[in-house]
């Protein structure tokens, strides 16, 4: 089986799983982080905005070639309309056209600027520039953004906090994510 083989694979079925796997996640933390990074495709620079909860998991990843309110406030519609549950308060930079389409979106809900405050989504860009890397950057806008989706969706279902847990909660979290997996491909 060669490489060639997984990435065709990856292309047609990764987004039909990914989007099952969405579905079936349940409600997010009501404090959502968010933030963008720059990425260089093909020459252009790329903004990378993305949001996740309090919690880790990634609610929303979308690629864009602006960094201003507009596209922070197109950035914030499609998060508010992907998530299952709305935020209570929303943790950003101190950037301010962020706090621009917050403000104007989601006028009743807290917002938390400060410089320590979203190292929650800080850390969450480090497997994307890790994967940039080892990728040899990505070739496309539209290939970063298909992979970089599939991949939060994936990274959600598989990931659990090993610091945080047991040895025995941690393998029955293991065979409950693989049981869900089995359910989403079959």
């Amino acid at each position: 089986m060669s490489y060639e083989t997984i990435r065709r694979w990856c292309q047609k079925f990764g987004q039909v799983f990914a989007r099952r796997m969405r579905l079936r996640r349940g409600g997010a933390d009501t404090r959502w982080h968010i933030d963008e990074v720059f990425l260089k495709i093909g020459g252009r620079q790329l903004y990378l905005w993305r949001a996740v909860d309090a919690e880790g998991e990634v609610l929303d990843v979308l690629l864009q070639s602006r960094r201003d309110s507009a596209a922070a406030k197109k950035f914030l519609r499609r998060t508010k309309s992907r998530a299952a549950t709305q935020p209570a308060e929303i943790v950003s930079d101190k950037w301010r056209p962020t706090s621009v389409a917050v403000r104007t979106l989601f006028p009743d809900i807290s917002h938390l600027v400060g410089k320590r405050l979203n190292n929650k989504i800080e850390n969450s860009h480090l497997a994307t520039r890790r994967r940039e890397r080892k990728q040899q950057r990505f070739k496309s806008a539209k290939s970063a953004q298909r992979f970089l989706s599939i991949h939060a969706a994936f990274h959600n279902h598989f990931n659990a906090q090993r610091h945080l847990l047991t040895r025995k909660t941690m393998k029955q979290f293991r065979i409950e994510t693989l049981e869900a997996w089995s359910e989403l491909v079959a």
